[in-house]
């Protein structure tokens, strides 16, 4: 799907209606579009601090936006992304129903503008008896440039699609979208888009004695699943494969160890992770990625029941290893860590998982960053650090000292899936760990993955995060 389209400046027509973009200390660019009476009105506003105007015209609206300028780029473009999410509540405001970009900024501060325009677009109404009526009407947006990277355009509409993908399925209430819909939703979205999905069912999975997912899964009456996707293009360049592992945990109770009424009004999200490597490979598809990659999705609910999951109770997962539940409510880790030791069938050159796995990265970082942790490298951990800077999904490192692995011994047991609460952000990483011998990074979005209010171009519950992050840094993925 197309969310912009390049125009050249002459197709643009005289009615379309204009956003004039531009530094604010290069204001007087945008004079040739202006006439004599808004030009001096806008030297005014500029002058008392006032940087965004619309100007009603005759025939079309012209909004103009000035950029604030900053000497970190990272923190530049996304201001740019702010200010165009600030700038959809006026065109909402008038009712505009398409808009043409005029630009005099150079080509990245102009996409990341049109980045958190389109992003901020996104509405989830599906479920209302009248969605017509809860929608605002849908924006066209152009790009007016005879000198646009066409190749990004095409990039930013695959990346935009993904997250709106992303977040629709995040979205979904529990009533809608199960284990089994997750699942039927990934095959149609490979199909689409032209990567393999294929599902390995309970009983396949009881087979393989994978004994996290069939433990977290036990008191559902829907069989848990596990996806694997590839996306494998002609030549690739990494020799093994990156694999990325998402949590797809479509609802969360706690288990026995039950959630608070509060904590729980959101746990439909606790997908997220599944559903942001979904969108990566969304995205890596349509954009023809050079990398070779594989996606591992262990899908369940954590539901109670008479067949429920015990703390105290011991279970074996698939490595073998013998774990202590002490808490039901820590589910996420035993089905990734089913994954991981999956993984290392593939002998990948990196694994990345991605869970909404801990309340205490929350606590430590609230909804602006993701915690993360692994035995990668520092050039793999800088890199990622850098497209989490380029995509403002930014991220905080945090250890894996051996520490940390005491609060993990049992004492009927190989391990426990809980520590003693304090840093649990970290002692699950630490429980993670145990599941792979590879180079690995662990990503914690817990913090934004779901928000209760918008916060710029990120709309209110589902935001998407990850898939952004996760194709930047595959994009500039070297070995």
């Amino acid at each position: 799907m197309s969310y912009l389209h390049l125009i050249s400046a002459a197709d643009c027509p005289a009615h379309e209606n204009l956003i004039l973009l531009a530094r604010r200390s290069e204001y007087e660019l945008l004079s040739a579009a202006l006439t004599a009476s808004e030009r001096l009105f806008l030297q005014k506003a500029v002058e008392k601090g006032v940087y965004t105007c619309c100007f009603p015209q005759a025939e079309r609206l012209v909004f103009v936006c000035l950029l604030e300028e900053a000497a970190d780029e990272a923190i530049h473009l996304e201001k740019t992304r702010q200010a165009a999410s600030q700038l959809l509540r006026d065109i909402r405001h008038y009712k505009a129903e398409s808009v043409a970009v005029v630009s005099y900024c150079p080509h990245p501060t102009t996409l990341a503008f049109l980045e958190g325009l389109l992003l901020s677009t996104y509405q989830f109404t599906r479920h209302y008896s009248s969605p017509e009526k809860k929608a605002a009407a849908a924006l066209r947006v152009q790009w007016a440039c005879d000198a646009a990277p066409a190749s990004a355009v095409e990039e930013l509409n695959a990346l935009v699609e993904a997250v709106f993908l992303t977040r629709d399925l995040v979205n979904e209430p529990h009533s809608h979208l199960d284990t089994l819909r997750l699942v039927e939703a990934t095959r149609l979205a490979a199909e689409r888009y032209g990567f393999s999905a294929q599902a390995l069912e309970a009983d396949e999975i009881r087979a393989m004695s994978m004994g996290g997912l069939l433990a977290v899964s036990q008191a559902s009456e829907t069989p848990p699943q596990f996806c694997i996707l590839e996306w494998k293009p002609d030549a690739p360049r990494n020799e093994r494969p990156v694999v990325l592992v998402g949590k797809g945990v479509v609802y969360d109770t706690g288990g026995l160890s039950l959630k608070t009424p509060e904590s729980m009004e959101s746990m439909k999200c606790d997908m997220a992770g599944a559903a942001a490597v979904v969108g990566a490979f969304c995205v890596a598809a349509q954009t023809r990625l050079p990398v070779h990659i594989i996606g591992l999705l262990p899908i369940t609910d954590n539901k109670v029941g008479s067949r429920s999951l015990m703390p105290g109770d011991v279970i074996r997962m698939y490595s073998g290893t013998t774990v202590e539940v002490t808490n039901t409510d820590a589910e996420g880790r035993l089905i990734l860590a089913d994954a991981l030791h999956y993984a290392k069938r593939y002998q990948p050159e990196l694994t990345l998982d991605i869970a909404t796995l801990t309340g205490a990265a929350v606590r430590a970082l609230g909804s602006h960053a993701i915690c993360y942790m692994g035995t990668a490298d520092a050039n793999t951990k800088r890199a990622i650090e850098a497209s989490g800077m380029r995509t403002y999904e930014r991220l905080v490192e945090l250890p894996l000292w051996e520490e940390y692995a005491e609060d993990l011994k049992s004492s009927v047991a190989d391990l426990k899936n809980m520590g003693h609460g304090p840093a649990g952000m970290i002692s699950a990483g630490k429980f993670l760990e145990h599941f792979t011998d590879y180079p690995w990074l662990h990503l914690d979005i817990a913090g934004p993955a779901y928000l209760r209010a918008p916060s710029g171009y990120r709309p209110k519950d589902g935001t998407g995060v990850g898939v952004r992050l996760l194709f930047d840094f595959l994009k500039h993925y070297r070995r």
